[in-house]
């Protein structure tokens, strides 16, 4: 069989009308779905601290709420390009919604045990592995060409307030009511999220080349073979493979460099994590405005200066304790900076029938980074101390996203998001 061109990407250069309403409705619905399942994943995750005290307890809640998902992610990708992405979506809101309403009704009877809010985030986090890459994959097919750059900027926005105002809104509820009540805000959104998709179509590309006895299996070895057989695809994740590795790890450690480095206290990493939700806000907003043609140099700029400001943060002196947060937010918005383009380059370049399967290969990429990562940080952290580890990452960080201004593969991504495309789709 032989794989589609790269620049033939099947998103069009004008969506049918009105596609801004069943944009702007989709999305809405997807945003509060996202906002619920944060809110529940905070409140999940203070039960469990406040119930057993036990860092094993919540470190376990960590893997079960991230592990699925990194795992899952090539199969949900398969099944995102081979089958209606909203039925996907709409599915996948309903089995978490199931799981919440299982959990509140053990809540109410007294009856919960620990591993059934494990098993229950894990089902849950397996389900995002579904619905990651069939809405990532639906925004080409609901909005035209030239727009993809502003709407990977809304949606890294979203994320942005989605990190700021979770946790506090999780801590509002349960103050204000029992914590079945404020569980049930997640069944609510996701049925809002689910009641947008049931109003409004999501166009489904033409699968070019399917044949009858395809199977899932074969369409993940097709994902599979077109980015490894693309030279710029197959170095860009290359490099973002190794610079995840470097990175990831920080956001799950600043704590720990919070405290032995700047000798500070949890006011203070509540702060240095305020300011990484305010600077993807920013870096959303700055994306979304701008909506850069040429993707690759902010991939590669951005992700370098998001890894400097690791190291800026750790080699900021311990007497300067306030400029931390700074450093955290200035790694928030070069994140976003380098991640937004990194969508738009995606969806520009990569033929909708297989962008399922590049985005899951991204999402897994990214997932399994931050377990994978810590592996190998925490025994070079005992060595040389957490401050050398935070500077030895970012630098390594930087250099290798400096190294990739040198390659022409990547250099020759630009000229297929430059291209125009035609499109072939369905109503799913």
């Amino acid at each position: 069989m032989t794989l589609p061109d790269a620049a033939a990407a099947t998103q069009p250069d004008s969506a049918p009308a009105p596609w801004k309403l069943r944009y702007c409705a989709v999305f809405i619905g997807q945003s509060l779905s996202l906002l619920g399942s944060q809110l529940t994943q905070f409140v999940l995750l203070w039960w469990i601290t406040d119930s057993t005290g036990s860092v094993g307890a919540v470190a376990t809640a960590g893997i079960a709420a991230l592990l699925p998902q990194a795992l899952l992610s090539p199969l949900g990708g398969a099944l995102a390009d081979r089958y209606s992405r909203r039925a996907l979506m709409m599915l996948a809101d309903a089995v978490s919604a199931a799981c919440v309403v299982a959990l509140i009704a053990l809540f109410a009877s007294g009856g919960i045990s620990l591993w059934q809010v494990y098993a229950a985030m894990a089902v849950r986090s397996a389900m995002q592995a579904f619905q990651s890459p069939a809405a990532a994959a639906s925004v080409p097919m609901l909005v035209p060409r030239s727009f993809l750059p502003r709407a990977a900027g809304l949606s890294q926005t979203l994320q942005g307030i989605t990190a700021i105002v979770a946790a506090p809104l999780g801590a509002l509820a349960l103050g204000l009511m029992p914590l079945g009540w404020a569980l049930s805000i997640d069944v609510f959104t996701a049925a809002v999220a689910i009641g947008s998709l049931l109003v409004f179509r999501i166009p489904q590309p033409v699968r070019a080349g399917a044949g009858a006895g395809s199977t899932v299996l074969h369409d993940l070895a097709e994902g599979l073979r077109y980015i490894g057989h693309h030279r710029g695809l197959r170095q860009l994740y290359g490099l973002l493979a190794g610079v995840m590795l470097l990175v990831m790890p920080a956001f799950t450690l600043v704590p720990l460099l919070v405290k032995q480095h700047f000798g500070q206290g949890p006011a203070q990493v509540a702060a240095v994590q305020g300011f990484l939700g305010a600077g993807m806000v920013a870096g959303g907003l700055l994306m979304t405005a701008l909506a850069p043609r040429r993707q690759v140099p902010w991939i590669l700029g951005g992700f370098a200066l998001c890894s400097l400001a690791l190291a800026g943060m750790a080699f900021t002196p311990a007497a300067l304790a306030t400029v931390a947060p700074l450093w955290w937010g200035l790694a928030g918005l070069a994140f976003v900076a380098g991640n937004t383009p990194l969508v738009a380059l995606i969806q520009l370049s990569v033929p909708n029938e297989l962008q399922g399967r590049a985005f899951s290969l991204l999402s897994a990429l990214v997932g399994l980074a931050a377990p994978v990562g810590l592996a190998l940080a925490l025994p070079v952290g005992e060595w040389i101390g957490i401050r050398g580890l935070f500077i030895g990452m970012g630098l390594l960080g930087a250099a290798g996203c400096l190294a990739g201004f040198g390659s022409r593969a990547l250099r020759s991504l630009q000229a297929v998001t430059e291209a125009p495309a035609a499109g072939r789709a369905t109503q799913g």
